[in-house]
């Protein structure tokens, strides 16, 4: 099995090749926005990896929730290799992509969605993967919130860039957290796999990123009153 996948939903973009049981990655130099930097970047993976397109099985993206400009960009770019090959897509969540990079068992992530927000869920590791338990999310740091019950370890880039409000809103079944890690290609290579043997595959032509919010950008009037400069 050949997978590619594309991770573009946050600034740190990467690309990796799952082939067999063996995933190479790397990174999208510069801030991933555009497809001139994006395609070569996979151009130089699969060649480093000496893998021609038209043996991939099929191509893998992280959906979302994320940056609007990445997810457009990584979705497009996947049906566009997709349809001139021939393959499927798979559509990966990059909240759960994020939880699967953490090792512990009760996982809340949380992620830096901008305009003063997060976007949050929930996974519980379970034999065979994940289990969602809170769907994806968007709110403000203070509005957010674990499950009804059971501790949880706090996972993503929110927790670094609103810790001050979030980790005190989460309250005492919060154990711990690491605001380091972004979602991986890697992580979306692996689910995408499993995705794949279980024929949870799309037509190219029906992929759209997973956006769980409408607005792109605040106005000039919303960024000052949350504090921001105009």
């Amino acid at each position: 099995m050949k997978i590619l996948a594309l991770e573009t939903s946050t600034d740190s973009g990467s690309v990796a090749l799952l082939d067999g049981t063996t995933v190479t990655e790397r990174q999208v130099p510069g801030r991933p926005g555009h497809s001139e930097i994006l395609l070569p970047a996979v151009v130089a993976l699969l060649n480093d990896c000496g893998v021609p397109l038209a043996h991939l099985d099929a191509i893998a993206f992280g959906a979302g929730p994320g940056a609007f400009t990445g997810l457009r960009l990584a979705c497009g770019v996947a049906q566009g290799l997709a349809m001139g090959l021939g393959k499927p897509v798979v559509p990966v969540g990059t909240l759960e992509a994020l939880a699967s990079q953490c090792l512990e068992d009760a996982i809340f992530v949380a992620a830096d969605a901008r305009m003063s927000e997060v976007y949050f869920a929930a996974y519980r590791r379970v034999p065979d993967g994940l289990r969602e338990v809170l769907a994806p999310t968007c709110a403000a740091p203070g509005g957010a919130h674990l499950p009804s019950d059971g501790t949880w370890f706090g996972f993503g880039t929110a927790f670094r860039a609103y810790g001050e409000v979030l980790v005190p809103a989460l309250g005492a079944r919060l154990t711990g957290f690491d605001g380091a890690p972004v979602p991986l290609a890697s992580s979306v290579a692996r689910l995408a796999a499993s995705r794949f043997q279980r024929g949870e595959t799309l037509d190219p032509a029906l992929a759209a990123p997973f956006y769980v919010r409408d607005k792109v950008a605040m106005t000039t009037s919303e960024r000052l009153a949350a504090g921001g400069k105009a």
